[in-house]
Order: structure tokens, then sequence, then C-alpha cells
């Protein structure tokens, strides 16, 4: 029997990737419902494509555009960012494929789970954001949720099978397109320099994370919220070849570790055919053309989003939650030329240093701290400090 998915940012880097996956195993999954925010002809492309059953358009300028590519089909098209969350919790798909970038995918990751389907997320900000909720709301309805980032699924596997006691957790950094940059160069950095990244081909918003470290720091805070690990025992280690992407150290001094090509199909595959695996003949890692695995302490001092992000997991409430907002508002601001690369972290400290804190938080007040975070990102931005 196939799978139905639905696929949330399916117009992405990982979204296309799932569809790739969808693409190679015909027989094991059907693309039943996919969504995207503003590309509205490659969704119509799509749901041609894999003759999906519903698409979404999570901005409502693009509806009617959209409806009319796909009038001649039996498509259902909505639009709108509650569409998005009510098809992710609807229909008769089981499993749901969460590759929204930012708060955007907080709504989606809760319907899905309030209706009790297996959640393969990389949406970090779900977790980033509103970890406590989404993972007690995981254990109630019993849904799984398995990681797509590459991190967190090595440390799954690393996990799986295990009932030895953790150490610790090492989570591997590439350090991203500016890992070589000298430090005084950072506030020159371009926009085309920051999304040149070495090994992954992401989209933009997680390319320029990737170049703060800002995505590392939240991948620590998913990792808490995964797997159940304090702060002081997640480490991050600067790793430039991507081979090794986590590790898991036990408390017997034996260490685990997953290793493979920089190539998001892996992490997507095995959410989706856990506990199978998919057959990629095509995918040979060669040992010999990757002689010397490296590995180094990171530069707290040229990236210090990581030391941030620990703060904001050990603080815990709504200090993630602005976190994330006020880097959503820097990052878009640098992406269209309104700031400098440096001004990204500095806007997050502002924010941090002036939004309101809210130990135990509802999903209101998510939306509260968001929304705040965002004006104070840009007021601070535009020079209203």
């Amino acid at each position: 029997m196939k799978q139905p998915l639905a696929i949330l940012g399916s117009t992405g880097s990982i979204g296309e990737q799932t569809l790739d996956i969808v693409r190679e195993n015909p027989d094991r999954f059907e693309a039943r419902i996919l969504t995207a925010n503003r590309q509205w002809e490659r969704l119509a492309a799509q749901a041609r494509a894999f003759d999906a059953d519903t698409v979404v358009i999570a901005d409502e300028r693009y509806y009617a555009p959209l409806r009319d590519a796909l009038a001649d089909t039996d498509t259902k098209v909505y639009a709108g960012d509650d569409a998005v969350a009510q098809v992710a919790g609807g229909g008769d798909t089981t499993t749901v494929v969460n590759a929204l970038v930012g708060y955007a995918g907080l709504a989606p990751s809760v319907a899905a789970l309030r209706a009790g389907k297996k959640l393969a997320l990389a949406n970090k900000e779900s977790l980033v954001v509103g970890g406590a909720h989404v993972m007690a709301l995981a254990a109630e309805k019993r849904a799984p949720i398995l990681p797509i980032d590459s991190e967190h699924s090595a440390i799954f596997q690393c996990l799986a099978g295990e009932r030895a006691p953790v150490r610790r957790l090492i989570v591997t950094c590439s350090g991203g397109a500016l890992r070589d940059v000298p430090m005084e160069r950072l506030a020159r950095v371009t926009v085309d320099e920051a999304l040149r990244h070495p090994q992954w081909s992401m989209g933009a918003k997680i390319t320029i994370d990737s170049s703060t470290l800002v995505n590392k720091g939240f991948e620590v805070i998913e990792a808490h919220w995964l797997f159940g690990t304090p702060a002081e025992k997640i480490d991050v280690v600067l790793h430039p070849q991507s081979i090794v992407h986590s590790m898991v150290e036990f408390e017997d001094g034996a260490i685990k570790a997953q290793l493979g090509t920089p190539d998001m199909r892996m992490p997507i595959s095995l959410a989706l055919m856990y506990p199978d695996r998919a057959i990629r003949p095509q995918e040979r890692f060669d040992f010999l053309a990757h002689p010397q695995l490296t590995f180094a302490e990171v530069d707290r001092v040229k990236y210090p989003a990581l030391d941030i992000a620990y703060d904001c997991l050990r603080r815990g409430g709504t200090a993630a939650c602005t976190m994330n907002g006020a880097n959503e508002v820097a990052v878009a601001a640098f992406l269209a030329r309104r700031c400098a690369w440096t001004d990204i972290v500095r806007a997050i400290e502002y924010a941090l240093d002036r939004a309101a804190f809210i130990a135990t938080p509802s999903l209101d007040d998510y939306a509260a701290s968001d929304a705040e975070a965002r004006r104070l990102a840009e007021a601070y931005l535009n020079g209203n400090r």
C-alpha cells in the first residue's frame, strides 16, 4: 500500500528532493498534498506531474493564477497560511513532510501531530520556537517525529538500538560559506559571498543561517528537544568536509558516527521509510576520494550566534522564539541588501535584550513573542534604537 504524503514547501530544496524520492519509489509513495509560499508556477507543474489531490499557495496574491493554471484538472486549490495548517492536519495523508522555512512551519507541525500523523521534520523552527509544546503533543498523540536535518538524522541513526546512557551528542558543522573569511572582513561580506556554501545546495535563508552559525545554534536546540539531551551534553565541532554528519559518545567512551556524502536525499528517504532504507545504487561513498577528515573548534568570537542559541536553550520559554523572529527579519534584510552581514547577530542581540520573556508560553504567547521580535529587529535595522 502506498504511503500518501503531504509535502509542505514542495518547491523548495528539501521539497524538490522529497519529490525525487517519490519519483524513485512510485510503488511506496504518492504525493497527495503539495504547498508552496509564492512559486505558483512550479507548484502547478508539480501538481500535474504527481497528480496531486490538493495544493495550497500560502501567499494569497497567487491564488488566482494557480487556480487558473489547474482549472482543467481535479486538483483542489487553496490559499493562505491557515490553509497550509489545515491540509497538514486533514485529508487522508499519513505522513507530513514539513519543509517550510521559519516560524511559518510551527502551526502545520502542530496540526499534523494533533491528527496523529507521522511528521518528517525539516522545519527546525518548529522545535526551536515551540519545542516544549511540540514534543508534549507528539507524546500525547503517539505521533512519531522523524528528523530530516542531516545532523539529527545522523544522531537518530547512531542512537537506534542503543540502551546505554549518552555522554554527549557531537553535532558537526561545516563552517558555512564564510569559514575562511577573516573576521575583520565580515562587515563587508556580500550576499553572493554568503550564499556560496562549500558543500550543501540549500535555500537562501538556511544558507545565510549557516554562514552566521545561527543554523547550527538552532540545531543544538532541536537536538535537545528531539533526544532529551541537556545543553551541556551537546557539543559542536567544525568539520569542513561535511562527511561525518554527527556523532554520539556513550558513557564507555565509544563514539558512533554516521558518514556519507552531503546529499539530503539520504536523510529524507530514511525519514519516509524508517525502519527501511532506500535502495539507491548510484550512491557510493569513496573513502579514497576523501583521504582526510578534519575537525576543529568553532571560533566563538567570530560566530557569537552559537553561544546566543545555547543561552536561549538554557533560558527556555520564549527566548529562542525571540531569537528566531529577529533572525528571520535580519536575514531577509541582508538578502535584500538593506543591512550588513554583521547586523544579523546584532539585531538578534537587540531583540533579546528588549523583548518580554515568558517562561511557560502558550501557542498564542509564541505568536506574540514572534511578532515582538520582528518589530524590535526592524527597529534596530531602521536605526530606531
